[in-house]
């Protein structure tokens, strides 16, 4: 008869240390920067990951006006939201939001990446978009990230 494997799950006992890290988006494509940052926000580059668990990092990203997009997606790529009126649909295209709200850019593909439950809710909460190069999270000292 054969043995059973038993696999044990590892659950990380007190308070987990979460560091803090700063991404530069500039030149970076939006879609491989908003995927690493989701993996930063989710916890999974640690050794010790452990889904169900605030494990992941608070990532500040700068530049978030300078990420690239293909020039085509520009105009084709559309935003809707909803004032909850009738009739109320709105939409800005890609271009046009970057003009006026570049942050919302890296912020609503990051949040697409994200599981839409409360545990994904609390580490969208640790991100932090800026559209220039300055930001205000300079004493926490965050780790400069490839």
């Amino acid at each position: 008869m054969e043995s059973l494997i038993v696999n044990k799950t590892y659950v990380p006992k007190g308070q987990v240390e979460r560091e803090w890290l700063l991404v530069d988006a500039e030149g970076q494509n939006l879609g491989r920067l908003a995927t690493r940052i989701a993996q930063l926000l989710l916890g999974k580059h640690r050794p010790d990951y452990t889904p169900g668990v605030l494990m992941g990092a608070n990532v500040v990203v700068i530049n978030a006006e300078k990420v690239e997009v293909f020039p085509t997606r520009l105009e084709s790529k559309v935003y809707y939201h909803h004032s909850g009126y009738p009739g109320g649909i709105k939409e800005i295209n890609l271009k046009r939001q970057f003009e006026k709200f570049p942050e919302r850019v890296i912020e609503k593909a990051v949040w697409g990446m994200i599981p839409k439950n409360k545990l994904g809710r609390r580490q969208y909460k640790n991100l932090h978009v800026y559209a220039g190069p300055k930001h205000p999270h300079y004493a926490q000292q965050p780790e400069l990230i490839d």
